[in-house]
């Protein structure tokens, strides 16, 4: 049965930053492969129905596994919703992912759930992995460095 991970964190950073931070390119590639990884994206088309495709490279062996997906949801500085899958067909079937932001007093609280983790892959390494991605996430959206810095 696909797995599903929850993951909550507050970020000292404003929401348009984080939501930012998950549909700009060169800042995905920065926070979002865990450790270990390169990223890559190859097409971004942010907006409902469009999408994006990327890849992930393991540092170490050279090798890389490509994915992709489509905006369901585009709420700016308040939640993201899309449809992710693999292009290996040995890990079928499409994960859903939810980003919810909110602006509490020290920054913002971010939800994340990730649903219909082919079966495949264990759940601990999906946790695992965002966690590694959410701590980068933060090293890209918490500094406040003025222009021309």
């Amino acid at each position: 049965m696909p797995g599903t991970v929850r993951l909550h964190r507050v970020l000292k950073a404003p929401a348009a930053r984080i939501y930012k931070a998950f549909l700009d390119p060169q800042a995905m590639v920065k926070w979002l492969p865990p450790h270990g990884f390169t990223g890559q994206v190859h097409e971004m088309d942010a907006r409902v129905g469009g999408g994006y495709k990327m890849s992930f490279t393991n540092f170490g062996t050279g090798s890389s596994h490509s994915f992709g997906g489509t905006y369901l949801e585009l709420k700016p500085g308040e939640r993201l919703r899309y449809e992710d899958r693999f292009d290996d067909p040995n890990m079928p079937g499409t994960m859903q992912v939810t980003v919810s932001l909110k602006t509490v007093a020290c920054g913002t609280e971010i939800e994340i759930v990730q649903e219909g983790i082919p079966d495949m892959i264990p759940t601990e390494f999906c946790y695992l992995g965002w966690q590694e991605s959410l701590s980068l996430l933060a090293n890209v959206v918490e500094p406040d460095i003025p222009d021309g810095a």
